[in-house]
């Protein structure tokens, strides 16, 4: 059995810090004497990693994921647990292992400011002792999958956001690590340019087999790149596997919506296996089904046999109503804009229509 690239049991982070009395006073009595209380940011987290995985690891703002990353990079130590990757203990082999990994952060870049873009790409060339022959293929294979040639004799203070993070995800993979840290890699950008990055990104982890951890709260992002996810909150690993298993546990529910061709049953109430369906107006209605208790097959079956349906479709809860639901049940409120359904042409959705 092959080991994994990332291995991590039992990883537990805290910090001391000094607990201060509010008000003039308190800032006063802590200048002659302090309490300092432990907190807990990573508590007990268990994971591991196969070369060529690309997992979402997300969570609220405070959950322990920056405090998970900046110990897997190598800039914080562990209080205990075990911490490996690719052989190597990340804070005790640093220089070695810096080597091993890329990093990009959405709002911050690893380009220097006002030189070429190129310039930058050759720095980073003699940084990591690429020869001139894996520089020359990764720079076209770049060019090809980001269209960065463009870029290359701009300084990087001229580049859209868009631009940039082209460039830097290239950068991050110019010495061909075998494991690529993402923290928001598609903050900022527009529809186009996200696309764009999402596919480089998939088609990286496809042909170079680059292990991808991607933190962030553009939940479309994990849906589009993830086949697995690791939801952490309060320090503590609450979930580790697929998305889908993601809302068959904290979700498991299906939207039925159906349109009816006899208008004056619009203003009835009408009732499908003990569920009341709620008007949607316009001959529309909706019923929510709790897959813990009923088919959704049931369900269909008895709208389409007692009604008049001229149209049905079926949704799954998006992705980050799920997150928001999990949020919500640990007393956390989900970063971003309010959840919205998306259309059916968007999500996984079934539909069926009568002529």
């Amino acid at each position: 059995m092959t080991s994994p690239l990332v291995f991590v049991k039992d990883l537990v982070k805290t910090f001391e810090v000094q607990k201060k009395a509010p008000g003039l006073m308190g800032a006063v009595k802590g200048l002659f004497s302090s309490e300092t209380v432990t907190l807990t940011a990573v508590d007990g987290v268990s994971f591991s990693l196969a070369r060529g995985e690309m997992v979402g690891y997300i969570g609220p703002n405070g959950a322990g994921k920056s405090t998970t990353i900046k110990m897997l990079t190598g800039i914080l130590t562990p209080t205990s647990g075990t911490l490996e990757v690719d052989g190597m203990v990340p804070f005790r082999d640093r220089r070695t292992y810096t080597r091993r990994i890329g990093v990009v952060f959405g709002q911050r870049t690893q380009l220097w400011w006002d030189i070429a873009v190129v310039e930058s790409f050759r720095l980073l060339k003699e940084i990591y002792e690429i020869s001139d022959h894996d520089y020359g293929l990764r720079m076209k294979e770049f060019d090809e999958l980001l269209e960065i040639g463009r870029y290359l004799d701009q300084p990087v203070r001229k580049l859209s956001l868009g631009e940039r993070m082209r460039c830097d995800l290239a950068a991050s993979l110019l010495h061909a690590p075998p494991l690529l840290f993402l923290d928001e890699p598609t903050i900022g950008l527009d529809v186009v340019a996200k696309a764009n990055v999402r596919a480089f990104l998939a088609e990286v982890n496809r042909t170079l087999e680059t292990t991808v951890i991607l933190t962030t709260h553009d939940l479309d992002d994990i849906e589009e790149l993830c086949q697995r996810v690791l939801l952490i909150d309060h320090g503590k690993l609450l979930y580790d596997g697929p998305i889908s298993g993601l809302r068959d546990r904290y979700l498991p529910e299906v939207r039925i919506r159906f349109d009816l061709k006899d208008s004056a049953l619009s203003g009835k109430r009408l009732e499908i296996s003990g569920i009341e369906a709620e008007n949607l107006g316009q001959n529309r209605f909706q019923v929510v089904v709790d897959l813990r208790k009923m088919a959704s097959a049931d369900v269909i079956r008895e709208v389409v046999n007692r009604y008049p349906v001229v149209d049905l479709s079926v949704f799954e809860p998006d992705i980050e109503e799920v997150v928001g639901r999990i949020y919500k049940d640990h007393g956390r409120a989900l970063p971003g804009a309010p959840v919205s359904e998306r259309p059916a042409t968007q999500v996984r959705a079934s539909s069926i229509r009568r002529g």
